[in-house]
C-alpha cells in the first residue's frame, strides 16, 4: 500500500495521492468522479465564454437575434452538459460509492487493528483510535466529492476562460493570468502557516478525547477522590490547551487568507481598469469589454473562495494522514513455508527483547524450555519480565535476537490465527463486553451452541452464581462487566478458556485481586481449565505454585533461578528469600502457618 509521509508539505497533489490511498477498493470510483467534475468544469467555463459573442450580437447595429439564439443555445448546451456531467460525478456520493468506501475504509481499519503488533496497538491512547475510527473518517470521506468539485471548479472554470479570453484580446487574457501567479505564494504560505497548526490541533483533539473517554471510565474512582468537574485537571488541562490552539489556529490562518482574497479583488480590479483604459483608447470593443465585466464578477467569486475552501481541504488532508498513519503500521512478518507445532512446549532459544523506545531489554539473552503438558510458573519482582515472556509467546512482538519455538516451530513462522487458535489466556484484568453472559463466554468458540457454554460454565465453576441473576445465562454484564464482582468475571473469563480448549493457557494471577471466598472458587475453576495442558502461570502468591513442574525466577530482565520448588528452597537463594518474606508477611497478618 502506498504511504505518504506525515512529513511531507501540504498539497493539493498530496491530498489527492492521500484520496486515492484512502479510498482503497473506490479509489477508480473516485477519480471517475474527478474527472467528471473536471469535465463538467470545462463545460461551465465555456458556457461562460459565450457572453463574448451573445453580448457582441446584442450590441450590434442592428442586433443580430440570429447569432444571440445561436450562441444562447451553445450556452444552453454547454450548460447542460455541466449538469450532466457533474450529475454522474456526483454518482459517486449518491449512487452509494461513498457509503461503500467509508464502510470499507472502516473494514480496512478494523482489519488493521486485528493484525498490526499490540506492542504498537498499545501506543494508541483508547480515545484516540475511538477518534480516528469515528470522526477522522467522517472528516475525511464526507467532503470529498462536494469539496473536490468546488476545487476543482475554482481552478478550471477560470483556467478556460482566461484561453478563451486570449482569442477575444490576448492582452486582457495576460492581465487576467497574472492574478495566478500573485496569488500562489500566499497560497502556499497560507498553506504552510496553517499545516502546522492543523496538526497541533488534530493532535489536541485526539489527546482530549482520550482525556475525555478515561475521565468517563474513571468516574467512579474520580468521584471518590473529588476529582471531578473543575478538580479534574488532566481533562481541563486538556480542554484548556486544545481552546488556545483553536485560538492561534484562526489567528495563524486569518492574516494570508484576507490577504489571498484582497489581492483577488485588487486584481481583478486592475484588469477592469485595464479594460476602461484600452476602450477609452479605442483598442478594446465595448462589446468585449461588457462580456468581460460579466465574465470578471464569475471570475472573482470563486478565487476569493478558494483561500476559504483550501481550510476544509486542510481538515480533510489532516484527517487522511490519520488514517494513514495507522494503515501504514506494518504487521509483524510471517516466515515462510509456514509450518505446524507437533507438540506444545516453548523453547525459547537466546531470546532478548526490548520495547520500543526503550534501551534496557525487558528480557536478556533467556534461553529455557517449557515442557508440554506440565505446569511453569513465573515469579519475580515487578518489571523483571515475566508479563514480557508471555507477550512474546502472544507475538505481541518479536524479539531484537534469539527465537521463541512451539513444538520445534519458530512461532514467526505461524499465520496469527493458527498462533492464537493454540492459545488461551487469562488475565488478571478481565474484560468482558456489554453483551450477555451467554454471548461472552461463547466468543471462546463461537461456533459452540448453548450446551457446550453451560457446561464450560459448570467446569469453571459459575453455574451457581449465573443462575441467581435476574436472567440467568441472557444477563447482560454492563460496559466492561461492570455488573459483576472480580470473581465472577474472572471465572466467565476462565468458562472462555476451557470452552476454546486450546493447548496452551497463560494465566496472568487470576486469583491476585480476589477475596479468600472468590480465589478459592476461580483456583477450582483453574484447576479444570490446565489438565492436559502446557500452562504458564504468572505468580505472586508463592502458595499457589507449590506443585508446579517448573518455577523460573526473574530478576532485572534475566532468569537467575529454575527449578520445582524443594529444589529452590533447597538452593537457598532469590526464590528461597521471597518464600521466606512471604511466609513472615502471613504470620505477621495471623494466618495459620504452621512454621509460624
Amino acid at each position: 500500500m502506498t504511504h505518504v509521509s506525515p512529513s511531507t508539505s501540504f498539497s493539493l497533489w498530496h491530498t489527492y495521492r492521500h484520496m486515492m490511498v484512502v479510498a482503497g477498493p473506490q479509489a477508480p470510483a473516485l477519480r471517475k468522479a474527478l474527472i467528471l467534475f473536471g469535465a463538467a468544469s470545462v463545460c461551465q467555463g465555456l458556457a461562460f465564454a459565450c457572453f463574448f459573442p451573445v453580448v457582441a450580437a446584442l450590441l450590434a447595429d442592428p442586433i443580430d437575434l440570429p447569432g444571440v439564439w445561436t450562441w444562447l443555445a451553445l450556452m444552453a448546451l454547454a450548460t447542460a452538459a455541466d449538469l450532466a456531467l457533474s450529475w454522474r460525478g456526483h454518482g459517486f456520493e449518491y449512487g452509494g460509492a461513498m457509503a461503500d468506501m467509508t464502510h470499507d475504509l472502516r473494514l480496512r481499519l478494523g482489519r488493521q487493528l486485528r493484525r498490526m503488533p499490540l506492542e504498537a496497538l498499545w501506543r494508541w491512547r483508547t480515545g484516540h483510535l475511538s477518534g480516528l475510527l469515528g470522526g477522522s473518517i467522517d472528516e475525511a470521506v464526507t467532503p470529498m466529492g462536494t469539496l473536490s468539485q468546488a476545487i476543482i471548479r475554482i481552478m478550471v472554470v477560470p483556467a478556460v476562460l482566461v484561453v478563451v479570453t486570449a482569442f477575444i484580446d490576448a492582452r486582457m487574457a495576460l492581465a487576467m493570468m497574472l492574478i495566478f501567479p500573485m496569488a500562489v505564494p500566499l497560497y502556499r504560505w497560507k498553506r504552510r502557516a496553517s499545516a502546522q497548526e492543523r496538526r497541533v490541533a488534530a493532535e489536541a483533539h485526539a489527546r482530549t478525547e482520550a482525556d475525555l473517554v478515561e475521565y468517563t471510565q474513571g468516574l467512579a474512582v474520580l468521584r471518590t477522590l473529588s476529582q471531578t468537574g473543575a478538580k479534574a485537571r488532566r481533562l481541563q488541562d486538556s480542554l484548556a490547551h486544545l481552546r488556545h490552539v483553536q485560538e492561534r489556529a484562526l489567528f495563524v490562518s486569518l492574516r494570508p487568507s484576507l490577504l489571498l482574497a484582497g489581492l483577488v479583488e485588487i486584481g481583478l480590479l486592475v484588469v477592469l481598469a485595464l479594460g476602461l483604459v484600452w476602450i477609452t483608447q479605442g483598442t478594446l470593443s465595448l462589446p468585449a469589454f461588457a462580456a468581460l465585466l460579466i465574465i470578471v464578477m464569475r471570475f472573482s467569486e470563486p478565487l476569493a473562495l478558494f483561500a476559504e475552501l483550501t481550510q476544509v481541504f486542510d481538515l480533510m488532508e489532516t484527517a487522511l494522514r490519520r488514517i494513514d498513519g495507522l494503515l501504514a503500521v506494518a504487521p509483524l512478518p510471517v516466515l515462510t513455508p509456514t509450518a505446524a507445532p507437533t507438540d506444545h512446549d516453548i523453547v525459547f532459544e537466546a531470546v532478548t527483547f526490548a520495547y520500543a523506545g526503550e534501551t534496557e531489554p525487558a528480557l536478556r539473552n533467556l534461553s529455557v524450555r517449557l515442557p508440554a503438558r506440565a505446569l511453569t510458573a513465573l515469579v519475580g519482582p515487578s518489571g523483571s519480565g515475566k508479563t514480557t515472556l508471555t507477550r512474546l509467546i502472544m507475538r505481541t512482538a518479536d524479539p531484537r535476537a534469539g527465537a521463541v519455538r512451539i513444538g520445534g516451530v519458530d512461532i514467526r513462522a505461524l499465520p496469527s490465527e493458527d498462533l492464537m487458535a493454540r492459545l488461551s489466556v487469562v488475565f488478571q484484568d478481565v474484560y468482558l463486553f456489554d453483551d450477555t453472559i451467554l454471548e461472552n463466554i461463547r466468543m471462546g468458540r463461537p461456533e459452540s451452541d448453548d450446551a457446550a457454554v453451560m457446561k464450560a460454565a459448570r467446569a469453571a465453576n459459575c453455574h451457581t452464581f449465573i443462575q441467581r441473576l435476574p436472567e440467568g445465562y441472557h444477563t447482560r454484564v454492563g460496559d466492561i462487566g461492570g455488573s459483576l464482582s472480580g470473581g465472577e468475571r474472572q471465572r466467565i473469563s476462565i468458562a472462555r478458556a476451557i470452552l476454546k480448549d486450546a493447548p496452551i493457557v497463560i494465566l496472568d494471577e487470576p486469583t491476585a485481586a480476589l477475596d479468600t471466598e472468590s480465589e478459592r472458587a476461580v483456583q477450582t475453576a483453574i484447576d479444570a481449565l490446565v489438565r492436559e495442558r502446557t500452562v504458564i502461570v504468572i505468580a505472586h502468591r508463592l502458595s499457589t505454585i507449590v506443585a508446579a513442574d517448573q518455577i523460573l525466577v526473574f530478576d532485572d530482565g534475566r532468569l537467575v533461578e529454575h527449578g520445582s520448588h524443594a529444589t529452590l528452597l533447597a538452593a537457598d537463594g532469590r526464590y528461597a528469600a521471597l518464600w521466606s518474606a512471604q511466609q513472615s508477611a502471613k504470620c505477621w497478618h495471623g494466618a495459620p502457618v504452621p512454621s509460624c
